[in-house]
């Protein structure tokens, strides 16, 4: 499977990583995330408000949410969800269960708790697993490379400092 980046991605995954900046700034954790149709348009996009609201409140799910109120089966088949970072288990199930297309990620799980332990901080309490072991048919484009991934790297050590 080719997970090399297009330029079309390193787009939204910069959007992404502004909305992550964005909660960041709100007091949550930096990730962000946008869903798109088949055509490139911007459907619906969040942000991380786990401090601010609850512990479930990851955007990712939010998205899945949304896009199972407001689009048929085959919209949800064709459209991809850019993430600042790979989805944990909980909503990477909730995708796969949606039928969400492709996943687009800046980080990927396993960096970011490389990046917890490098920054002396205390890992997530459930396991971080790569999101085609919890999804069994899935396209996934990931992670980013250079300033991307510096930059989403950077907000996830602003947020523990």
């Amino acid at each position: 499977m080719n997970r090399e980046l297009t330029t079309t991605d390193k787009h939204y995954l910069a959007l992404c990583i502004d909305l992550a900046e964005e909660a960041l700034n709100a007091g949550d954790k930096p990730f962000g995330f946008i869903l798109i149709d088949n055509d490139g348009k911007i459907l619906a996009q969040a942000r991380n408000k786990v401090n601010t609201l609850h512990a479930l409140s990851h955007p990712e799910y939010e998205l899945t949410a949304w896009a199972l109120k407001h689009l048929t089966k085959e919209e949800r088949q064709t459209s991809t969800m850019y993430t600042s970072g790979e989805h944990c288990p909980m909503c990477a199930g909730a995708h796969g269960m949606a039928e969400i297309g492709t996943v687009v990620y800046a980080a990927s799980g396993r960096q970011y708790t490389e990046w917890l332990k490098e920054f002396n901080i205390k890992i997530p309490l459930i396991n971080l697993l790569p999101i085609e072991k919890v999804i069994k048919v899935i396209t996934v484009r990931g992670p980013a490379k250079g300033e991307l991934l510096e930059r989403i790297k950077e907000l996830h050590k602003k947020s523990h400092s």
